[in-house]
């Protein structure tokens, strides 16, 4: 089979991440957080007391990192300007910040170089919110991954429960913001490429999900 360009979009806690990881592993390819990429930037921000409206700010703080993958036993690990970041971005604070700070198009404008070149070899499953929309229009397949508002609700509680002080209320709260805030922004809002296939995982698990897109990619 030849190599491919696979794009899953949707909205936060559709099951993106963990569906991307699988597939990508089942067909041996390289799978790509690109929301870690946008998270990267907001705790980079934070850390480095720039605001998200800040537009000037931002586009000089994108400027000065370098932002990567590396593999190791546990897993891909984000390395920004070489310290490894992945256990400081998956709090509530950073999530709503990457969600500011991707609506920025110096931000965006940064991570689309970044992840165009990491899809240049092919053989790789994009996760995201625009990768069927923007960053890769042209990619081979693309699918956009959702679900239930309630099901989405209590997927991301049950990932923060055990890291953060938060209830399922306001887990359900920051998912109607995050949804309201990324589907109406001007630059590169979320919705699905209209060649991608539709996929409602309220009901499917992992694997059944799973399932069905290796079904379709075998059938191109």
């Amino acid at each position: 089979m030849k190599k491919l360009l696979i794009t899953i979009d949707g909205p936060a806690g559709a099951g993106k991440t963990t569906v991307s990881r699988q597939l990508a592993e089942q067909l041996g390819y390289t799978y790509i957080d690109t929301g870690a990429l946008y998270r990267a930037v907001a705790y980079q921000a934070q850390v480095n007391g720039v605001s998200a409206d800040d537009d000037d700010s931002l586009d000089q703080l994108c400027r000065g990192l370098v932002i990567t993958f590396d593999r190791s036993q546990t897993g891909l690990r984000l390395i920004c300007n070489q310290v490894d970041i992945t256990d400081h971005i998956r709090t509530p604070e950073i999530t709503m910040l990457a969600s500011a700070v991707s609506a920025k198009s110096a931000v965006r404008s940064y991570l689309l170089d970044v992840q165009r070149n990491m899809g240049k070899k092919k053989a790789v499953v994009f996760e995201g919110r625009d990768m069927g929309t923007v960053v890769f229009p042209e990619a081979d397949v693309k699918f956009f991954l959702s679900a239930s508002e309630d099901t989405r609700a209590q997927r991301r509680y049950k990932e923060l429960v055990d890291s953060a002080d938060i209830t399922l209320g306001e887990v359900a709260n920051d998912i109607k913001r995050r949804d309201q805030n990324d589907s109406t922004r001007e630059l590169a809002p979320l919705k699905p490429a209209a060649d991608a296939i539709r996929i409602d995982s309220t009901d499917l698990s992992v694997q059944q999900v799973v399932n069905q897109m290796i079904a379709i990619i075998r059938e191109l």
